[in-house]
């Protein structure tokens, strides 16, 4: 007699990632030893986009992306739950110009890099806002996030909408911040989001993994320059710069995740439908969003007494 037969799922659960501080929870989390990698493979990509495309055509389960990108892909069809609010931009997006380029009024006439993804796009439509102007006042450039510090160093723009580690190459390049993420506080929050047919077979996995992340926040904060070291060649940056990059992130712990995503008086809806409406009203959406479903709840580990 068979008894307790539980069919094993056919792959790890397949999560996509980019290099951003926000996200290095998970490597190091990895580098820990604290994620099983029998059940979770982290599957490293160059940029937004591409985790997009993944989580679009099933080749990943997971993916770290900001909150818009998330209702980007749902609004076109493929149901994705938040899981997990790894942290929310107070600064750490920003806009970075030629030294020549004093404020966001030096934009007009400019070429302007942006990555096209829904971020670039709310950070672009942002800036724009701030300098009384329209994209018809500037020569938009289309650049993935990993194509910014080229970009910058040959000329062919003068002003990125951008993000570390790219942030801090391009300040190295002498470029200097004329706009960020602070000025629109709340709006760019990055998330855990997951394929619905994933989350019946990846149950332990998921668990496993936000656990394993709020393990790393621990870690982070407990011996940072430990982290450090760990989370560099991710990011691709001297170990002496990685925790300067964590400036202008704010890192959720468990007990604001609960407030996020917990039962009917949960935040992460409300910030959602609010940020759709935007999105609706600046076309980056083509049709609203339902955010019904948006969050789970029930991987966060139980609160400690």
């Amino acid at each position: 007699m068979i008894s307790g037969c539980v069919n094993a799922p056919e792959h790890p659960l397949r999560v996509a990632t980019t290099p951003w501080p926000g996200y290095e929870s998970l490597h190091l989390a990895a580098s820990l030893g604290t994620l099983d990698s029998t059940r979770v493979r982290l599957v490293d990509l160059a940029n937004a986009g591409q985790v997009a495309q993944g989580l679009r055509n099933g080749t990943v389960d997971a993916g770290t992306m900001t909150l818009d990108e998330t209702l980007v892909v749902i609004q076109e069809g493929v149901p994705l739950h938040v899981v997990l609010v790894m942290d929310v931009s107070n600064g750490g997006d920003v806009v970075v110009a030629r030294p020549e380029i004093a404020d966001v009024f030096g934009l007009r006439g400019k070429r302007v890099g942006v990555e096209t993804a829904a971020v670039g796009a709310v950070m672009l439509e942002a800036v724009l806002a701030a300098a009384g102007l329209t994209t018809n006042d500037i020569t938009l450039v289309s650049l993935s996030v990993n194509e910014h510090d080229q970009a910058y160093a040959l000329g062919t723009v003068d002003a990125l909408v951008t993000f570390d580690p790219a942030r801090t190459r391009l300040l190295a390049r002498g470029a200097h911040v004329i706009f960020d993420s602070r000025s629109i506080p709340g709006r760019i929050v990055d998330v855990l989001a997951v394929r619905a047919d994933a989350m019946a077979d990846h149950q332990q996995a998921l668990t496993t993994l936000v656990a394993a992340h709020f393990r790393a926040l621990d870690h982070l904060a407990r011996s940072p320059q430990d982290a450090a070291g760990r989370i560099a060649p991710f990011l691709g940056v001297p170990a002496d710069q990685v925790l300067a990059q964590f400036t202008g992130l704010i890192l959720p712990d468990l007990a604001e995740n609960r407030v996020q995503l917990s039962g009917p008086a949960a935040r992460l809806p409300v910030r959602a439908a609010e940020l759709g409406a935007l999105m609706l009203r600046s076309k980056l959406l083509p049709n609203a969003v339902s955010v019904d479903n948006l969050v789970e709840s029930r991987f966060l580990p139980p609160a400690t007494p």
